[in-house]
């Protein structure tokens, strides 16, 4: 993994652009705006995806496969943090001299002097910042945005707007979002994760301190969340609006209804409002008053706020629909933390009805793995009906001796709820041979997991044709 140098002065100019890496949601959203922008752009990425063949249709050329052939005559290379360090593709732009930045340093340069809401925390970043376009653009408004995921209703992670305002998903996994300058600041929670990163929980909880003291106009955090809490202890003298169920909550979340499509209501300054999503689960309806106090902030009508927010259609790979066959539903979601398991299948189990919820877990690098199989194991025993559990996603990790998907299923304390199979073909014809109509099959990870949703789509119609 490359960490982004957090001193780094940023170019003036950075003439034709080269991603390395650019088929990611976080890398083809920032693509795509300096595309946009004007710039000739170039990209590599491993593996051809949906992001690859969209910015292809732009006019961007986009080789598969890592040579250093493929930087061309790039003035400016951008990286992900996942990028290995013998890339030949970064190591001549680093013989070269060439500007390399880190894809936030580079979206800090598309954002220059614009207005800046920037969403950060350990769970539901993608679906608040997605939930704050939406409602900005239901009020008529025409923001600049990049989003960890794409936004159904409007079918892209990222544009360029015509209105001084920036709204983007800060990325805290390697520090790089304390790189921005920051005007209001969502903090949706502060839970201890990438502690390959940060080494401790003392120093995560530090990052979020910085970032939130980093805001020029306002900080909106959870007055729920724990970590939050400490966080917000720490920032006296600086403007703070919470959001949450708490009684002292400044935006106050109540009378949730979670059954089917969630829905609540919402105190802010002796008003009442509320409002009916079409998204599942409890923490929709926490996200989503987090989203309106950022637009509350911002200087828009409470009143006309929360049905712009309610607009909000969800992003691809949060419960995301792919498929119904012989009856059984097949979802994927990017949750990789044990708490952001236990939101999705808890907000799966308020519309599954009858049927039941399985779960297909791809353990996401060999540290997380390590340090929450136990968590883990007991968010997906609690909350699914049935476990499969697949091998380890290393993705910019090198293996660890003994880390394997197995250390989440034998911490079950019932092994009939979950089977460990490392092969992904057995475990689609796993899958196919006991769910039946009504079920909810449900991939989880931030890895390539939803690769494997074919292999069960076909296996199910083997089965049900």
């Amino acid at each position: 993994m490359i960490y982004p140098d957090l001193e780094l002065e940023l170019p003036e100019t950075v003439g034709t652009v080269h991603f390395i890496g650019i088929g990611g949601s976080g890398m083809s959203g920032i693509a795509r705006l300096f595309h946009d922008a004007g710039h000739r752009v170039t990209g590599s990425d491993a593996t051809e995806n949906s992001n690859v063949v969209q910015l292809r249709d732009l006019g961007v050329t986009i080789t598969i496969g890592h040579d250093a052939a493929n930087l061309g005559d790039a003035d400016t290379v951008v990286i992900t943090g996942a990028l290995w360090p013998d890339n030949p593709e970064y190591v001549l732009a680093q013989s070269r001299g060439l500007p390399i930045l880190h894809r936030s340093q580079a979206l800090s340069w598309l954002i220059g002097s614009q207005r800046l809401v920037a969403v950060a925390g350990a769970h539901g970043k993608t679906t608040s910042t997605g939930m704050i376009v939406s409602g900005l653009l239901a009020l008529n408004q025409s923001p600049s945005f990049v989003n960890g995921g794409v936004i159904e209703s409007i079918g892209v992670s990222s544009a360029r707007g015509a209105d001084p305002i920036f709204v983007v998903e800060a990325d805290e996994s390697d520090g790089s979002f304390l790189l921005y300058n920051t005007d209001i600041a969502l903090v949706t929670n502060v839970d201890p994760e990438h502690l390959d990163y940060y080494g401790s929980r003392e120093n995560f909880m530090r990052a979020f301190v910085d970032f939130s003291r980093g805001a020029a106009e306002l900080v909106v955090i959870s007055s729920d969340d724990p970590g939050a809490r400490e966080v917000t202890a720490q920032l006296d003298g600086r403007s703070v609006l919470t959001f949450g169920e708490a009684e002292d909550a400044d935006v106050r979340v109540h009378s949730i209804i979670t059954d089917g499509p969630v829905s609540f209501g919402l105190s802010y300054r002796g008003e009442e409002f509320s409002a009916q999503l079409s998204v599942p689960g409890r923490h929709n309806a926490i996200n989503a008053a987090g989203a309106c106090a950022v637009l509350f902030a911002l200087g828009y009508a409470p009143d006309e706020v929360v049905p712009a927010v309610a607009t909000f259609g969800g992003t691809k790979r949060r419960f995301e629909l792919h498929s119904t066959i012989g009856g059984v539903s097949v979802y994927d979601d990017y949750a990789h933390h044990p708490t952001e398991v236990a939101a999705v299948l808890s907000a799966a189990r308020t519309v599954v009805g009858e049927g039941r919820v399985v779960a297909v877990h791809q353990p996401h690098l060999y540290s997380r793995t390590r340090l929450f199989a136990q968590e883990f194991a007991t968010a997906l025993e609690t909350f699914a009906d049935h476990t499969v559990v697949l091998a380890v996603c290393g993705a910019r990790e090198s293996p660890e001796p003994g880390v394997t998907g197995e250390l989440v299923s034998q911490r079950f304390v019932n092994p009939s709820k979950v089977a460990y199979v490392d092969e992904w073909q057995v475990a689609a014809d796993y899958i196919a041979s006991f769910t039946q109509p009504g079920d909810y099959v449900i991939t989880l990870g931030c890895g390539d997991v939803y690769r494997i949703i074919p292999q069960v789509e076909a296996a199910l119609e083997d089965r049900w044709s």
